[in-house]
């Protein structure tokens, strides 16, 4: 029997927790992840790549699961060094297990490796099961157009209207998305290209996931890279993407805050919507199963399921969903 080739397009703490469900479900599979780069942040000099890290610790047995993102047992000693002495971005601690990574890579990228054989070698002492790619070994950055003073770093006396770029991390993790964001632009995602081996996963698919992750800023940076989001769209394999939205609201993080810069509704079918170009197949949640009339209209088979990842069960019983739909599609 042929090995089932499954390409996923992940971001963060729900796409890494879906693959791990995945795995479970299909441990035989030969897994592809192809992981959001535009999170990526220099701070203190390093390179930070968030959303490939949390997949590479998820799967590889190092996430502190409480939280869903960085190291277990970290520890904080140099982040209070670097606050003693004043040093910018305290607002987003880097733990000292976790610089050791960020430390690696930066060498790696300054010694002339491109982030993907960075993130390959990286892997190695991780082995999480999966052939992590990131999207692109070009600089992209998400930025988000937030008004002048609105984040209180540039306001004036006369009341400071103007549009101000900030890096998505500091809209995220120090504003927590609380700032309207008038515009997000993805910086440098025009000209970047594929890595090397993307395209190819894409192609030689026999299915192809979009994991429960943030539609606008995980999944959409990486279909903003030229070439991708035309090769989902023209590959054979079936394309089943599963929903981040339950109720109306997020299952986690502030995608609504995401969703609304960009005019789209906090809904099931409204990032359904967002994608309907591509996708064959849409999971929403049971408490959503009056939209799939809806999602269905646009051309996409659509399935009610239970989607809340409560555990490694749960998510394994929502990878298989994902996996039964594509065989409904693929035999249609």
């Amino acid at each position: 029997m042929a090995v089932l080739r499954i390409t996923a397009l992940a971001g963060g703490i729900g796409g890494s927790r879906f693959l791990r469900g995945l795995l479970r479900a299909a441990p035989d599979a030969e897994v592809t992840v192809i992981g959001n780069t535009a999170d990526d942040i220099t701070l203190h000099g390093l390179h930070v790549s968030p959303d490939l890290d949390t997949v590479m610790y998820t799967l590889g047995g190092g996430i502190e699961e409480s939280q869903g993102w960085g190291r277990a047992g970290e520890t904080f000693a140099v982040a209070e060094e670097l606050a003693a002495y004043g040093a910018e971005a305290q607002w987003f601690t880097l733990g000292d297990r976790d610089l050791a990574t960020h430390l690696v890579r930066t060498r790696m990228l300054a010694a002339g490796y491109p982030l993907s054989a960075v993130t390959e070698a990286l892997c190695d002492r991780w082995q999480p099961g999966v052939r992590l790619l990131p999207m692109t070994d070009d600089r992209v950055e998400t930025h988000v157009v937030v008004t002048a003073g609105d984040d209180d770093e540039s306001a004036d006396a006369a009341g400071d209207a103007r549009e101000r770029a900030i890096h998505f991390q500091e809209w995220w993790v120090r504003l927590h998305a609380e700032v309207p964001a008038r515009r997000i632009v993805l910086v440098g995602a025009d000209r970047a290209k594929p890595a090397p081996g993307v395209l190819d996963a894409i192609a030689g698919a026999d299915v192809i996931l979009l994991p429960p992750s943030n539609p606008v800023v995980s999944i959409g940076p990486i279909l903003a890279v030229p070439g991708i989001r035309d090769a989902v769209r023209g590959a054979a394999a079936p394309a089943i993407g599963v929903s981040p939205i339950i109720g109306g609201s997020p299952v986690r993080g502030m995608a609504d805050a995401a969703l609304t810069a960009i005019g789209v509704p906090t809904t099931a079918a409204g990032v359904a919507e967002l994608f309907a170009d591509l996708l064959d197949g849409w999971l929403v949640d049971t408490v959503d199963a009056g939209a799939t009339a809806a999602v269905e209209a646009a051309g996409v088979r659509c399935v009610a399921v239970p989607l809340w990842m409560t555990d490694v069960d749960a998510a394994a019983a929502m990878a298989r969903a994902a996996l039964d739909l594509a065989e409904e599609v693929r035999a249609r």
